[in-house]
C-alpha cells in the first residue's frame, strides 16, 4: 500500500512558508510514503530554481513537476538536470530536462509524468494524448513492477483534463489537473481504479487572485492595462493538494482524498 501526498502549483516565498508548516504535519498525520508538488510558480511566482527546490525538498517534498511556467527563470535551467525534477514530456525533444521519471522510494518504483494541455494555452505543444501513449508503450521497466503511476496534467480547459482522465481510465494511477489554482469538487476513483480530479489548486495566499495581489489584478480588468505581479508576503494562506491511496500490487487507486487547510504566516 501507498499513501501519496500530491500538491497543487506552490506560489511564491508565502506558499513555501506554508509547505514548510502542513507538509511534516500531514505525512505523519496520514503516514504518507512519497510527496510530489507542482513547483513551476514556487519563485516568485513564475519559474523554479535548484535553491528553492532544496528548500522544498527540506519540507518532505521527494519530487516535483511542473507546467507552462517552468523556463521562466532562463538562468536557472540547469535546475532541470536533477533526477527528482521534471517539465511537460510533450514540450519540444530539444527542451532541457525530461518529461517522466521513475522514483524508487522504500522499495517501491513510481512512475511520475507531467503533461500539458493545447487548449486555450499560448504555446504549442505535442499532443498530450499521444505523448502518454508514447511513454507507457515505451519505459525501460515493465508496467506491472511498477508500484505507482501518477499523471500531472498541466492544462486551461476542463475538458481536455476530463477527456485525459476517460483516455487513461485503468492505465494509470491517478490523473491529477494542475495549472488553475482552483480546486474543484469532482475528484473520483474511476470505474477501473484511477483517481482523477480536474485541479488539485493551489498553496499561496488565501485573499488573492490565484495567488497573486487581487487589487493590481483587478485593476488590469478594469483599465486593460498590465500592472505588475505582487506575490503577498505574510497573511492567511490556503494548503491545497489530495491523498491517494494506492495499492502497489497493481497500481489500482483505493481512494482519493482532498486536503484543504489554512495557514497564517507572519
Amino acid at each position: 500500500m501507498l499513501n501519496i501526498l500530491f500538491i497543487g502549483d506552490i506560489v511564491g516565498k508565502i506558499g513555501r512558508k506554508t509547505i514548510a508548516k502542513v507538509v511534516p504535519k500531514l505525512k505523519k498525520e496520514y503516514k504518507i510514503n512519497f510527496v510530489i508538488a507542482n513547483a513551476e510558480n514556487s519563485a516568485h511566482g513564475s519559474g523554479v530554481t535548484a535553491e528553492i527546490i532544496a528548500e522544498l525538498e527540506s519540507y518532505g517534498i521527494d519530487c516535483f513537476t511542473t507546467g507552462d511556467h517552468a523556463f521562466k527563470n532562463k538562468k536557472n535551467l540547469a535546475v532541470f538536470d536533477k533526477e527528482n525534477i521534471i517539465r511537460p514530456a510533450n514540450f519540444s525533444p530539444a527542451a532541457q530536462g525530461k518529461g517522466y521519471m521513475i522514483i524508487d522510494k522504500q522499495g517501491k518504483k513510481i512512475l511520475v509524468i507531467n503533461l500539458i494541455g493545447r487548449v486555450f494555452m499560448q504555446m504549442n505543444h505535442d499532443c498530450p494524448f499521444q505523448k502518454i501513449d508514447e511513454i507507457l508503450a515505451n519505459i525501460n521497466l515493465p508496467l506491472k513492477k511498477l508500484s505507482a503511476i501518477i499523471v500531472d496534467i498541466h492544462a486551461e480547459a476542463s475538458s481536455e483534463k476530463v477527456s485525459l482522465g476517460h483516455y487513461l481510465n485503468g492505465r494509470v494511477s491517478a490523473i491529477l489537473g494542475t495549472h488553475t489554482h482552483i480546486m474543484t469538487a469532482d475528484h473520483k476513483i474511476t470505474s477501473q481504479g484511477t483517481a482523477y480530479i480536474t485541479d488539485a489548486g493551489m498553496v499561496g495566499a488565501h485573499n488573492s487572485c490565484l495567488g497573486l495581489d487581487k487589487e493590481n489584478i483587478i485593476k488590469t480588468f478594469l483599465t486593460q492595462i498590465k500592472y505588475q505581479h505582487v506575490i503577498p508576503e505574510k497573511g492567511k494562506t490556503i494548503f491545497n493538494g489530495v491523498i491517494l491511496k494506492v495499492n502497489s500490487r497493481n497500481s489500482q487507486a483505493l481512494s482519493i482524498k482532498p486536503i484543504i487547510q489554512y495557514v497564517n504566516i507572519k
